[in-house]
């Protein structure tokens, strides 16, 4: 009998012990739809990383959706509310995304942004941000000529994370993140 009772206890006690985030999972809103497309004209090799980073990315944190820009190639993946028109092309809404991504002003970006609490609807990155975004990381992806002293700091791009959990990225997640930038910048720079 108490062992019974411990069973059926121990799912809902297992929602306080640290790193048990099964259970905050994002919910979709059902106005996004499920999308990914990268840029055209770029190597497999980049292609490979950019599916890899972008499923990561998904699949380790409290994400619903992912872009990930560096120089001239953009990987989106997830969940989206796109232009109103239900039958647009990829190359339609991969200018869709360039065009709101110029907007932002990420690509000038020297540290992380990290909105724990935001709504899609009252931030200025209404437009690009999905449908029930709660929590929102912008991450730069940073060149420095010299790594000790921080000196000549150039933003290749950005990783930019969206989630409908508040308080969505633990400080272990956004190290995490940080990484993946890291390699990123590496491996698609190498291919250039």
């Amino acid at each position: 009998m108490c062992l019974a009772a411990f069973s059926t206890a121990l799912p809902y006690l297992g929602r306080f012990l640290e790193g048990a985030n099964a259970t905050d999972r994002a919910s979709i809103p059902e106005e996004n739809k499920q999308i990914f497309f990268m840029s055209n004209d770029i190597l497999d090799t980049q292609k490979g990383d950019l599916a890899w980073a972008s499923y990561a990315l998904l699949r380790n944190t409290n994400s619903m959706s992912v872009i990930i820009a560096v120089n001239d190639v953009i990987c989106v993946r997830g969940y989206w509310n796109t232009p109103e028109d239900k039958d647009a092309s990829k190359d339609h809404l991969l200018n869709w995304f360039n065009s709101q991504i110029q907007k932002t002003g990420f690509f000038d970006l020297k540290d992380m942004l990290y909105f724990p609490q935001c709504s899609a609807t009252e931030s200025e990155l209404g437009t690009l941000l999905p449908k029930g975004t709660l929590s929102a990381l912008i991450q730069p992806v940073i060149r420095t000529s010299d790594p000790v002293v921080n000196f000549a700091m150039k933003n290749e791009g950005f990783i930019l994370l969206a989630s409908s959990v508040k308080y969505a990225y633990s400080e272990k997640d956004r190290a995490w993140i940080r990484a993946v930038a890291n390699k990123f910048l590496h491996k698609i720079s190498k291919d250039l």
